[in-house]
């Protein structure tokens, strides 16, 4: 098992219009050459957690971070944040609990490691409100 000291959060930046599912990201990430989806988790509206990649490899989704990181991804966060009420609970629960399961020393948005707004907020700010 490789050792994971990082969560990296990001949005999919779908369309509001657009169906996002692990399949579809899956797919959509297969195309552009990878072998699989390069997120460990992707978090729907409802809540749900999904598996994407399995944890025990490295994901595709922070260069420079990958090895280390677990990347997780909630749906949706087309140029704003779009996270539902639902998402933000699970969100909270899933990095306290990967935080017991791994010896995680750092939680960032993708936007602090490349020029983009995912995961369109302040994951900072968040980690200070949610008392981390």
């Amino acid at each position: 098992m490789r050792t994971i000291t990082e969560i990296i959060i990001h949005c999919t930046a779908t369309r509001p219009d657009a169906t996002c599912t692990v399949e579809s990201i899956r797919r959509y990430h297969k195309s552009l050459g990878w072998h699989d989806i390069g997120y460990h988790y992707v978090i729907y509206p409802d809540g749900s957690v999904l598996s994407g990649r399995s944890v025990e490899e490295v994901g595709a989704h922070c260069p420079g971070h990958n090895a280390q990181s677990i990347g997780i991804a909630y749906a949706d966060g087309h140029a704003a944040d779009t996270r539902t009420e639902a998402q933000c609970l699970a969100l909270l629960q899933l990095v306290r609990d990967l935080m017991e399961e791994h010896p995680i020393t750092s939680i960032h948005g993708h936007n602090e490691f490349a020029n983009r707004a995912c995961p369109c907020f302040d994951v900072q700010q968040w980690l200070k409100e949610n008392n981390f």
